[in-house]
């Protein structure tokens, strides 16, 4: 495997950290924030967590970055798909989130074009 896939794994990795923080911590927090209020909004920003989840996010930018640096998109970005599959099946399993028969086979669909995409030849 080149490290160009490495840095995609590592983009999908970080991405699906940074939602899965992100729908914790606004679980546990979403509640007592006053939209309408920058203190209200900055103390939220600034709890640990969520700081761990942008920074998470930052750094599958620059993992992206580097994975399209070295691979075409069309060939690197149908994996960002994966994602999808990822943040599904553990919102199932950590917040108990309900996927019914159609949002299973949306999942499916996505990730058939993933396959279907990964045989194709790039172009280049």
């Amino acid at each position: 495997m080149s490290i160009s896939y490495l840095f995609v794994a590592l983009t999908i990795v970080l991405t699906v950290y940074g939602q899965l923080v992100l729908k914790w911590q606004m679980g546990l927090h979403g509640a007592s924030v006053n939209w309408t209020d920058l203190w209200s909004i900055a103390r939220l920003l600034c709890r640990p967590w969520i700081v761990s989840a942008f920074g998470a996010a930052f750094l599958a930018s620059l993992s992206w970055m580097a994975a399209i640096n070295r691979l075409p998109i069309s060939r690197a970005y149908p994996y960002m798909a994966i994602n999808f599959l990822l943040v599904a099946v553990l919102a199932t399993v950590l917040f108990g989130e309900k996927m019914d028969i159609y949002r299973w086979a949306g999942t499916a669909i996505i990730m058939l074009g993933v396959v279907v995409l990964s045989f194709s030849k790039s172009i280049g």
